[in-house]
């Protein structure tokens, strides 16, 4: 067992990682950030100025805004102004009505509202918003997280300034990781779930409750493409059965539905993503669920699922090119290898087995079709648990696989967060110069 002061650090860890939120998190960021400069200013502004990263954009164009029936930032930036409250964090949003929505629209077609990319920053999450009313100004700025306020001004007096500096070596700004974040490996993570008292981790099973309502919830509803439904309904069909397989697909990809389509329903995050969040938790809940295991053995595969998923995006960024919800799903591999009897051993079979299969997958911006990605990354995600149960991995003389799994991980990493910039750059240049409508 790890020392409590260590076992405390993680938990901190995960208690900020792995937090409640309606809908995507970077328009409910942007959202959160206009609150936040609302707020300061004191009124409602008449007109807000927006700069933005090019990811926070990307993730922004096609996803549903809770509780609007509306895609896009400028409902959301709308809404923050007019009912957001920055104490409810990533929930900013909560409050909306259809009066609000009516407002906000009214908001929108008065002009007030003018968004620009922020240009000449190596930041990938970076939000800057500054709102004016009566010759007075405001300006909140969040940075690195999608929560973490790092300037506010009111007027000529600065109230907070935590701007990390650009290197003038390479341009790049400081790690993700936090300087008080405990450092992880994967035999850390695993001896973490594995050994501390339940009553320190149980907290977790929140995951559990948000996560599942989100897909219970798309099984009324057709939400987005409705991937879930189509899985689940026709189960008399040959094509997926009524298996634990097809259970573990419908109930993850419904939640991304739910939420990628704007359903006002909250669910449990992971590293500032919802979709990371199901994608941790669906699969391992599933398959403690069908296969009968404890209430202890679900806790510890949850905790082994999101830490992993927290100890991969801790050196890849929030924010990349490469999809975070297959990245996710290497989470749950982890939760459902331990969930199948599997030792450390297996555990990290599975995540080489996963880092071999998914590597690459673009991030295309979050969207409904973000359902269908979840559930090609959980898939594979089963398959990896069932090889690496099976002693079976991808070796170190295939591909970008190495005999040492933490290396492994910092392949995959390395490859998201550098050598798909470019990637990167030329996806938003696509879907900004697209000729098709939404």
């Amino acid at each position: 067992m790890l020392p409590k002061d260590e076992r405390q650090r993680i938990i901190d860890l995960i208690k900020r990682e792995v937090v409640p939120a309606i809908g995507c998190t970077e328009p409910i960021a942007v959202a959160l950030c206009t609150a936040q400069a609302t707020e300061l200013l004191g009124c409602t502004p008449e007109k807000i100025s927006l700069q933005l990263s090019a990811n926070i954009l990307k993730n922004a164009m096609g996803v549903g805004i809770p509780g609007t029936g509306m895609i896009g930032l400028p409902i959301a930036i709308a809404l923050g102004a007019l009912i957001g409250k920055s104490e409810y964090q990533l929930e900013v949003l909560r409050d909306c009505t259809p009066e609000a929505v009516e407002q906000g629209k009214r908001f929108i077609d008065e002009g007030r509202i003018h968004i620009a990319l922020k240009e000449n920053i190596s930041e990938k999450l970076y939000i800057e918003v500054l709102c004016e009313a009566d010759g007075h100004q405001a300006e909140a700025i969040i940075a690195t997280g999608h929560t973490n306020f790092v300037f506010l001004r009111k007027g000529e007096e600065v109230l907070v300034d935590k701007r990390v500096k650009t290197s003038p070596e390479n341009g790049t700004t400081e790690s993700l990781q936090e300087s008080d974040s405990p450092t992880l490996t994967l035999r850390k993570v695993f001896d973490f779930a594995t050994t501390t008292p339940i009553d320190e981790i149980e907290f977790i099973l929140e995951a559990r409750r948000l996560n599942k309502a989100a897909a219970e919830e798309s099984f009324k509803i057709d939400y987005g493409h409705g991937l879930g439904r189509a899985i689940r309904e026709p189960m008399e069909t040959p094509v997926v059965g009524d298996s634990i397989f097809a259970h573990i697909l419908a109930y993850t990809s419904g939640a991304c539905d739910a939420r990628m389509a704007g359903a006002m329903i909250p669910v449990m995050s992971n590293s500032g993503s919802g979709n990371q969040g199901i994608s941790a938790t669906m699969p391992v809940v599933v398959y403690a669920e069908d296969t009968h295991k404890s209430e202890e053995q679900m806790i510890r595969a949850l905790i082994l699922s999101h830490l992993t998923v927290i100890y991969i995006k801790q050196s890849l960024g929030r924010l990349s090119a490469l999809c975070g919800c297959v990245v996710a799903a290497t989470g749950s591999s982890c939760g459902i290898t331990y969930l199948m009897g599997g030792t450390y051993e297996q555990v990290a079979y599975a995540v080489k087995n996963m880092i071999a299969n998914i590597t690459g997958m673009i991030c295309d911006g979050a969207k409904p079709s973000c359902a269908m990605k979840v559930t090609s990354g959980v898939a594979t995600a089963v398959f990896s648990a069932l090889l690496a149960m099976q002693q079976k991995c991808v070796t170190a003389c295939e591909g970008i696989i190495d005999e040492d799994v933490d290396q492994c991980i910092r392949n995959l990493t390395r490859i998201g967060a550098q050598g798909m910039n470019e990637t990167d750059r030329l996806v938003l240049d696509i879907m900004t110069h697209k000729t098709g409508r939404c």
